[in-house]
C-alpha cells in the first residue's frame, strides 16, 4: 500500500500544495484516481489555515491556504526573529560532522576548501534543526606521510642554510615549504645541525606539523569557520582506541593472517575482497585507524549519528568503511558519507591552475584573498557536492545583479535601508495590521518567506546543502519583485505600516538563510 503524501504544488496557480496520492492509490484500488481523489476530499476534516481542496484531473488534491493566515505568519516570523526556521526534527541527537580532515603537511587549498563550506553549512543546518551538531577535524599526524613530511622539512632547512641535501624523490616539493624551512633557519639557527639526525628530523618536524596546524586553523577563520574538536590520529594510539578496536575486530572473527600482513575479512560482510589492515613490515594502513576513528566515535563517543565529508579521491573508501563499521556492531546507515567532487578555478574563459605568486597551488588564503570570504561560501555551496563545478573568479568579483552574491546581498542591504528610511521619518509599524497584505505580490512574498522552515528540514534529512544559495536567491528575485510593484512608504499609513512589517519579516528571513550559509547580511552597499 501506498504511504500518503502531500508536496509544495510546482504550479501556483493550482495552489499552494498538491498530492499525487490517488494516482498511486489506484493502481491497488483498481478504482479511478478522480474518484479516488474526490472520495479523499470527502473524508479530510475542514481545517483553519485550508481556503480550498479541490480535485484535478487525473488524479491530484489541490490545497489552496488562505489569505488571512498566510499574512498572520508576518507576525510569527516578527515574534520569532532569529529563532525562525528552527524546528525539532533532531530532538537533541548528538551527530558529529567531521569535514576537511587535511594531512598537516601543507596549506589549505581550493579543493579543501569546498569540503569546509560544505561541513560548516550543513553543521549549522542540522543545529538549526535540532541536533546536538558537533564539528570536527581529524588531523593525520602519523604514518609514512608524516614521517615523509619531516624528512622533507629538514631537507629544505639544510638547503636554507646552505648546506647540500636532496629531496628525497616522493618528497614534498611544494614552496611553502621552502618558506617553512626558511622561517626555522632565521629563528632556529643551526641548532637542529648540532644533534643527530634522527632526533634532529623528529623535532624539527613536530615544529613543522605544529606550524602547519596553526596556519589551518587561521586560514579556516577566513571562511569563518570554527571547529569544536580537533582530534589527531596519534591519540588512537596513546589512548589505547587503535587496540581496543582490533581486539574487537579479532573477537568477532573479522580479522586473518595472511602474506604476511593483517587483514579485514571484508568478503563476509559482502566486499568484493579483504583490506589489508596492517602491512608485512607492521606498519597499519589508514584504513586501519579510519577504523579505530570510527570505533571512538560510535562506541567511546556515542554519537547517533557521523557524517563524513571527503574528497573525490576517497570515493572507493566508503563501502569498506561502513562494512568495517558494521563489523564493530554499529548499524552501518549511522555512518553517511558525502563525496565532493572537483573543483576547477576560471577567470572568466581561462582556466586557472596554479597561484600566481609562487607558481604552486592555489590556497585558500590566495583565493579569499581575492574574490573574499562571502563570495566563495555562495559559489561553493551552489552546486551538489556529487557534481564537479566551475567557480569563475572574475564573476565573483562583480559588483553586479550578474554575481548570484552581490545580487542576493543586494536585497538585504534594500531591505535594511527601507527599514532605516521608516526609522527616520519616525513611523512606527510595530501596530501594523497584516491582513491589509493582500495583493498578491504581497502574498508571493509570504508564501516564499515561509519556505525556509521546510527547506531546513529537507537538508537536515537529505544533507545536500546547495538548496539554501538557490532559495536565498529566489527569495531576492520575489522581494525585488514586490518593491517594484508595491510601494512601501507611501500615503496611506495604515497599508505603510503593514507593508513595512512584511519588509521586516523578509530581512528576518534572509538575513538567517544567509547566517545558515556564514555569510554577511550587509545593511548598506
Amino acid at each position: 500500500m501506498p504511504e500518503p503524501f502531500i508536496e509544495r504544488s510546482q504550479k501556483p496557480e493550482h495552489g499552494d500544495y498538491a498530492s499525487g496520492f490517488p494516482l498511486k492509490l489506484a493502481r491497488v484500488a483498481g478504482a479511478k484516481p478522480m474518484s479516488i481523489a474526490e472520495d479523499l476530499i470527502g473524508l479530510m476534516p475542514p481545517a483553519p489555515e485550508i481556503k480550498s481542496i479541490v480535485a484535478a484531473p487525473p488524479g491530484f488534491i489541490n490545497f489552496t491556504l488562505k489569505s488571512d493566515w498566510l499574512t498572520n505568519q508576518v507576525d510569527s516570523i516578527l515574534s520569532a526573529r532569529d529563532s525562525y526556521a528552527n524546528i525539532d526534527i533532531g530532538r537533541g541527537s548528538r551527530v558529529q560532522v567531521e569535514f576537511v580532515s587535511l594531512n598537516p603537511t601543507g596549506p589549505l587549498h581550493v579543493g579543501n576548501v569546498r569540503g569546509a563550506i560544505l561541513g560548516s553549512t550543513l553543521a549549522n543546518v542540522l543545529s538549526a534543526a535540532g541536533y546536538d551538531a558537533e564539528r570536527e577535524y581529524y588531523f593525520n599526524d602519523a604514518g609514512n606521510q608524516i614521517n615523509l613530511f619531516y624528512r622533507s622539512l629538514f631537507i629544505r632547512y639544510l638547503q636554507a642554510l646552505d648546506k647540500e641535501a636532496e629531496m628525497p624523490e616522493a618528497g614534498y616539493m611544494g614552496n611553502y615549504l621552502v618558506d617553512l624551512a626558511g622561517e626555522f633557519a632565521s629563528t632556529e639557527g643551526d641548532r637542529f645541525l648540532k644533534m643527530d639526525e634522527a632526533g634532529a628530523v623528529t623535532e624539527l618536524g613536530k615544529l613543522g606539523v605544529e606550524r602547519v596546524i596553526s596556519k589551518i586553523k587561521e586560514e579556516l577563520q577566513l571562511l569563518g569557520i570554527e571547529f569544536d574538536s580537533w582530534f589527531t590520529e596519534q591519540s588512537l594510539y596513546g589512548n589505547g582506541q587503535y587496540e581496543r578496536a582490533m581486539s574487537l575486530l579479532r573477537k568477532e572473527g573479522y580479522i586473518a593472517e595472511k602474506e604476511g600482513a593483517t587483514w579485514f575479512v571484508s568478503t563476509a560482510l559482502g566486499e568484493d575482497k579483504d583490506n589489508v589492515l596492517v602491512r608485512s613490515d607492521g606498519s597499519p594502513t589508514y584504513f586501519a585507524t579510519d577504523i579505530a576513528y570510527h570505533y571512538n566515535k560510535f562506541l567511546e563517543r556515542k554519537f547517533d549519528r557521523v557524517i563524513d565529508i571527503w574528497g573525490a579521491d576517497h570515493q572507493g573508501h566508503v563501502p569498506r568503511l561502513k562494512a568495517a563499521v558494521g563489523a564493530l556492531g554499529v548499524n552501518p546507515e549511522r555512518l553517511e558519507l558525502i563525496i565532493h567532487q572537483m573543483v576547477t578555478l576560471r577567470r572568466g574563459g581561462e582556466t586557472v591552475r596554479v597561484s600566481k605568486r609562487t607558481g604552486d597551488i592555489i590556497t585558500l588564503r590566495e583565493l579569499v584573498d581575492e574574490v573574499g570570504s562571502d563570495a566563495c561560501r555562495f559559489f561553493f555551496l551552489a552546486r551538489s557536492a556529487n557534481s564537479q563545478m566551475d567557480f569563475d573568479m572574475e564573476l565573483a568579483k562583480k559588483e553586479s545583479a550578474d554575481n548570484p552574491v552581490y545580487y542576493v546581498q543586494y536585497a538585504h542591504a534594500r531591505i535594511a535601508s527601507i527599514l532605516r528610511l521608516a526609522e527616520e521619518r519616525g513611523i512606527d509599524h510595530s501596530k501594523g495590521d497584516v491582513s491589509l497584505l493582500t495583493g498578491e505580490p504581497e502574498l508571493f512574498l509570504v508564501r516564499k518567506l515561509l519556505l525556509l522552515p521546510e527547506l531546513v528540514d529537507t537538508i537536515a534529512r537529505t544533507l545536500e546543502p546547495h538548496h539554501l544559495p538557490h532559495y536565498a536567491q529566489e527569495l531576492a528575485t520575489v522581494f525585488h519583485s514586490f518593491y517594484k510593484q508595491c510601494r512601501v512608504i507611501s500615503e496611506d499609513e495604515d497599508l505603510t505600516k503593514a507593508r513595512l512589517k512584511l519588509v521586516e519579516a523578509a530581512k528576518i528571513v534572509l538575513a538567517k538563510t544567509l547566517h545558515l550559509m556564514e555569510m554577511t547580511a550587509p545593511g548598506k552597499m
